[in-house]
């Protein structure tokens, strides 16, 4: 299965997402790859250190003859591997415009690899450009986090169209895999309208699990570890432990 995880708008916990589910299957016994398509790059700095990179996905692009193994890097999670961003892929969507293939590029490259991996997953970068189309045009399934907040849905039409016109032509067998209710406060009656609001739209693709806003979720990347390893008995923790079951069913 390869999973993108997709949401044009940005901080409704994309990179938060792809880090600990990722993190969380591979602890589970998958085999895992967490491709990093974000030029920030959070998710594959929150794994590994800069000075131990080995390529990126911007060479990965690029640069089609490359080895596989020139680009993927360990993590400290068994089982757990990633292929790093760099700001250098800010400027791929400028390199690849025009070319016929410019949407296919991610697709026929991860068909060489996908069989060493169970579960390959995309964090995709708060935009719907060359890159997000690239990663649907892949992917098997889509995810969608969406923040308890009252702005939660504001955009998602537009995934969803898009997501509609990919599979209309590049990738007819992508699937909604499920809609994550993310930063969700349980004190706010606010979060608990948005969140009905979106179980009311989405009806089964919403999971059950959600992730509440946690201090510890958000101070575990600046120290380089999954929430697993930071703060292994914190909500979050069991949230994303309870989401990886929950898309280990669902595959």
């Amino acid at each position: 299965m390869i999973i993108a995880i997709a949401n044009q708008k940005g901080g409704v916990g994309k990179t938060t997402t792809a880090i600990n589910l990722s993190a969380a299957c591979a602890m589970a016994g998958k085999r895992v790859l967490l491709l990093d398509l974000d030029p920030q790059g959070n998710s594959s700095l929150s794994l590994v250190h800069s000075e131990q990179i080995n390529g990126s996905v911007y060479e990965l692009l690029t640069e089609l003859n490359e080895p596989w193994d020139n680009f993927i890097n360990k993590t400290k999670v068994e089982n757990l591997d990633v292929v790093p961003s760099r700001i250098s892929l800010a400027k791929v969507e400028a390199k690849l415009v025009g070319d016929f293939d410019a949407i296919f590029r991610l697709r026929d490259r991860i068909e060489k690899i996908r069989d060493r991996y169970d579960l390959i997953f995309f964090d995709t970068p708060p935009t719907l450009g060359i890159i997000t189309v690239n990663a649907l045009v892949a992917a098997s399934h889509v995810l969608i986090p969406i923040q308890s907040s009252y702005f939660a849905l504001e955009g998602t039409d537009d995934l969803l169209e898009t997501i509609e016109k990919v599979r209309a032509r590049p990738n007819p067998d992508l699937d909604l895999l499920g809609v994550l209710v993310t930063l969700f406060d349980r004190r706010t009656a606010l979060s608990k309208d948005v969140e009905a609001h979106i179980r009311k739209v989405f009806g089964k693709k919403a999971f059950k699990t959600v992730i509440t806003r946690s201090v510890r979720l958000e101070e575990s990347p600046a120290h380089k570890e999954a929430i697993f390893s930071y703060a292994p008995r914190s909500s979050g923790a069991e949230e994303y432990m309870k989401l990886s079951k929950e898309v280990m069913r669902r595959a």
